[in-house]
């Protein structure tokens, strides 16, 4: 079974007239690192057989791109840890100039050094690599067990092979607030961008997000006390504002989900390694499109795509409160970053 991009076809649009044009999709919930904010210690992950096969996400996906979707992520979990996605990277990068106009990647880091020139090779011109310090120790501390130095080749690797980087950093209070603008003047030295992240309240775990939420109009102040910032309107499609940074080919982006919602615009959906989708990443509606398409076909996928947009939701519930459950139960690493 197979799919390719067709002009005729008609594109996606919500029920509040936002059009789709970028779908995240997350290839596994299992990673090799354990992000303190972003999984619990000890995790669950999915049954090995409830996990939709790399070609029913490569059909998903390019129902998606005939559909009119022209910007495809891979994210998890970390997508270099699942067996043979370098395949499905091979084969949506085949659509790049045919109906996608990017396709891109968000990893931990941990095994570019390894995947770096393939990624390249397959059409990726830009990846993302969480990153949320460069201090070995603090490093190891956030993520339980990590190696700051591994991601460090692994980004040497990406822009070796070609790739821009951008970095992505989650705001934490008490921890690498006093860093950020250090790491602001390391991208501008590299020639990287670097994006700024709320922490978002999904999924149990062990701390209270509470102690750790820092709001980036906070951040932005002490960012312009050392750098000067133009507002850059370029968007990449995604829910950050940026600024030019001193000048530079750095541009800094805000991803802002509690102090600045970014849902009016909203052109995103996600597809689960488990092949549902989510319409939003604060609500826990969703359709199964793997079921949709094993009991219709691409008819069935179609109609399917068509009822879960009709409910998209017109912007999330975030709230970050002590003591509060979070906004939904499931983990960032299932729904795809």
């Amino acid at each position: 079974m197979t799919s390719t991009a067709n002009s005729t076809e008609p594109s996606l649009v919500d029920g509040f007239g936002r059009t789709i044009r970028y779908l995240r999709v997350s290839v596994t919930d299992r990673c090799d690192l354990r992000c303190r904010y972003c999984m619990a210690e000890h995790m669950t992950f999915l049954p090995r057989d409830r996990i939709a096969t790399l070609d029913e996400l490569a059909i998903i996906t390019e129902r998606f791109i005939a559909r009119g979707v022209d910007k495809v992520r891979l994210s998890g979990g970390e997508p270099l840890v699942r067996r043979d996605v370098i395949d499905l990277v091979q084969r949506l990068g085949r659509h790049v100039g045919a109906g996608l106009n990017e396709l891109t990647m968000t990893t931990n880091g941990t095994r570019l050094t390894q995947y770096a020139d393939l990624l390249a090779g397959a059409g990726m011109r830009r990846i993302n690599v969480s990153m949320d310090t460069r201090d070995p120790d603090k490093f190891r501390f956030i993520t339980r067990h990590g190696d700051v130095q591994q991601v460090l080749d692994g980004i040497d690797a990406a822009k070796a092979a070609g790739l821009r980087v951008k970095i992505n950093t989650v705001a934490l209070k008490d921890f690498n607030e006093d860093e950020i603008g250090d790491m602001l003047a390391w991208c501008i030295d590299e020639g990287h961008d670097l994006t700024l992240i709320e922490t978002m309240p999904l999924g149990e775990v062990e701390e209270d997000r509470t102690d750790r939420f820092m709001p980036l109009t906070a951040v932005k102040e002490r960012i312009e006390s050392r750098f000067t910032l133009e507002r850059d309107l370029r968007g990449t499609g995604g829910p950050a504002r940026y600024w030019r940074v001193d000048g530079s080919a750095t541009r800094l982006g805000l991803i802002s989900p509690l102090t600045a919602n970014f849902c009016d615009g909203c052109n995103r959906v996600r597809l689960t390694t488990e092949g549902k989708l989510y319409t939003c990443l604060g609500h826990d509606d969703q359709r199964d499109l793997r079921q949709a398409l094993r009991d219709g076909g691409t008819a069935g996928l179609d109609g399917a795509i068509e009822s879960a947009l009709a409910t998209k939701p017109r912007r999330h519930d975030f709230r970050i409160e002590r003591d509060r459950a979070p906004a939904v139960a499931r983990h960032m690493s299932v729904t795809g970053g």
